[in-house]
C-alpha cells in the first residue's frame, strides 16, 4: 500500500489494529512528550498494518524495558506523518515505502528530517489470485489474460465487471489508473481497511472462490492463504511518475526509517538505538502473526519476540 504517490495509508493506534478505524488529524493531534527538553521519552509514528505495528511494538517493548525510555504512539497516515516528523510532533517513523514528494521536501530542502537507515525488510505491492485458482487456470497470472475471467470475478459490489478488492481508499495503490490504463474490464472495489479486506479474502478462501486483490508483502496472510501474483507490465524506474498515466507493475522497495533531524542529534541513545533498528522480514511476520492471527496484544507478542531473539536485537543496544 505504499509506493511513489502521494496518497497515504490509514493509521491507528495499536489497540485499534484490526478496528478499520480512521486516522488522527496530526495538525490537531500530538504527542504531549514529543520534542520535551530534557525528557527520557520517544514518540513514535503508528500506521494500520501489522507490519508496521510489529516494529512499533519490538521497538518500545526495547526503549522501555532495556534503555527505560517512556515510549508515546500516535496514530497518523503515511504522508501526514512527515508534516508531523518535521514538526518534530512525532520522534521517528520506522516503516516508509517510499515518498520522494516528501523526502525532497523535508530531508534535501529544509533539513528538519533525516534519515534512519533501512528496516531491513523489502516490501512489495502487487495483484493476487489465490493459488487454488492460479493452479486450476493458470494463464490468470498473466494480466493479458484477466478479462477472460472478469465475469467469475464479478460481485454485486463490481457493477458488472470483474471486482479487483483493494482496501482503504487512504492506502497508496495506483490501481484505478492501472485498470483505466491497461483497458481491463475491472471495477477497484475498496473493502475499508486492511482488518476488513482480510475477512473478504478469508471468507473467499473458506468457499474456494475465486478473487483478484491487491496484497503487499511482507505480510501474514500469505500463509494462512496461499495467493499467487498476477505479472503487470515490468516497472522500470519512472514508470510511476505520473500517477494518471501508470500502467506498470508496483517495485520492490527497501523499506526505510526516518527521524525528526533534532531528535537524530540529541536524542541520546534512543536515537542510536533506532537507527540500528533492523530486522528481516521473517522477524516482522514472526510478530505480525502473533498479533492478528494468535490474538496477542502488541505489547505480549513484542515480549515474546525479544525473548526467543536476543542475540537479534542485543547489537541495536550497542553504544
Amino acid at each position: 500500500m505504499r509506493v511513489r504517490t502521494t496518497s497515504a495509508v490509514a493509521g491507528v493506534s495499536a489497540l485499534l489494529l484490526l478496528s478499520g478505524c480512521g486516522a488522527a488529524d496530526m495538525t490537531r493531534q500530538a504527542s504531549p512528550f514529543a520534542g520535551a527538553r530534557g525528557a527520557r521519552t520517544v514518540t513514535l509514528s503508528v500506521q494500520s498494518w501489522v507490519g508496521a505495528q510489529s516494529n512499533v511494538a519490538v521497538a518500545q517493548y526495547l526503549l522501555e524495558h532495556e534503555l527505560d525510555y517512556r515510549v508515546d504512539t500516535v496514530q497518523v497516515d503515511e504522508v501526514p506523518a512527515w508534516d508531523a516528523l518535521s514538526q518534530g510532533r512525532v520522534d521517528a517513523v520506522l516503516e516508509d515505502w517510499g515518498h520522494p514528494d516528501q523526502e525532497k521536501r523535508y530531508v534535501e530542502d529544509k533539513g528538519t528530517i533525516t534519515p534512519g537507515g533501512d528496516l531491513g525488510v523489502t516490501g512489495h505491492i502487487g495483484w493476487y489470485v489465490p493459488t487454488y485458482f492460479a493452479k486450476e487456470h493458470p494463464d490468470v497470472t498473466d494480466w493479458k489474460n484477466l478479462d477472460k475471467y472478469a465475469d467469475r470475478l464479478r460481485t454485486p459490489e463490481s457493477g458488472g465487471k470483474g471486482q479487483l478488492l483493494d482496501g482503504s481508499p487512504s492506502y497508496v495503490t495506483n490501481d484505478k489508473a492501472l485498470v483505466d490504463n491497461l483497458r481491463l474490464n475491472y471495477q477497484v472495489v475498496f473493502a475499508g481497511s486492511e482488518a476488513a479486506q482480510i475477512t473478504q479474502m478469508k471468507q473467499f478462501a473458506k468457499e474456494k472462490k475465486p478473487f483478484l486483490t491487491y496484497w503487499y508483502s511482507p505480510q501474514w496472510l500469505f500463509e494462512k492463504v496461499p495467493l499467487t501474483e498476477v505479472k503487470l507490465p515490468a516497472y522500470k524506474e519512472g514508470c510511476d511518475a505520473d500517477a494518471a498515466k501508470v500502467a506498470c507493475a508496483y517495485p520492490h522497495t527497501p523499506l526505510k526509517k526516518y527521524l525528526n533531524a533534532e531528535f537524530a542529534k540529541s536524542g541520546g541513545r534512543a536515537a542510536a538505538f533506532l537507527k540500528k533498528f533492523r530486522w528481516t522480514t521473517e522477524d516482522q511476520n514472526e510478530v505480525s502473526l502473533m498479533i492478528a492471527d494468535d490474538r496477542l496484544t502488541p505489547q505480549e507478542a513484542a515480549q515474546k519476540w525479544v525473548e526467543r531473539h536476543r542475540s537479534t536485537w542485543r547489537p541495536w543496544l550497542a553504544s
